[in-house]
């Protein structure tokens, strides 16, 4: 088996808060605290499925931005296949 290797850039997030977008209805913020072949693991996350919600993507993260994370997972792992998009959340854009 081959070893595991990510980008400098990926790399460059490992301990960092950042934002999941993934494919489904689902976004997790929180701090990234390792990436392997299947997953990202999370800590000190807010998993929020926006099923539960009225709020858009873009206003439930901005929000979070401004009020703070809702941590409701002291650790989560996500299946990187279902993650369309990572951003550390201090690049979140205020509007």
């Amino acid at each position: 088996m081959a070893p595991f290797e990510t980008s400098p850039e990926l790399d460059s997030l490992v301990g960092q808060v950042v934002v999941l977008d993934l494919k489904s209805s689902y976004v997790c913020l929180g701090t990234l605290e390792a990436v392997d072949p299947l997953f990202f693991a999370m800590t000190d996350a807010d998993l929020h499925d926006f099923r539960d919600s009225s709020a858009t993507r873009e206003v439930y993260v901005y929000d979070s931005a401004r009020l703070g994370i809702r941590r409701n997972r002291g650790r989560v792992l996500v299946r990187r296949d279902e993650v369309v998009a990572i951003t550390r959340f201090a690049e979140i854009a205020e509007s």
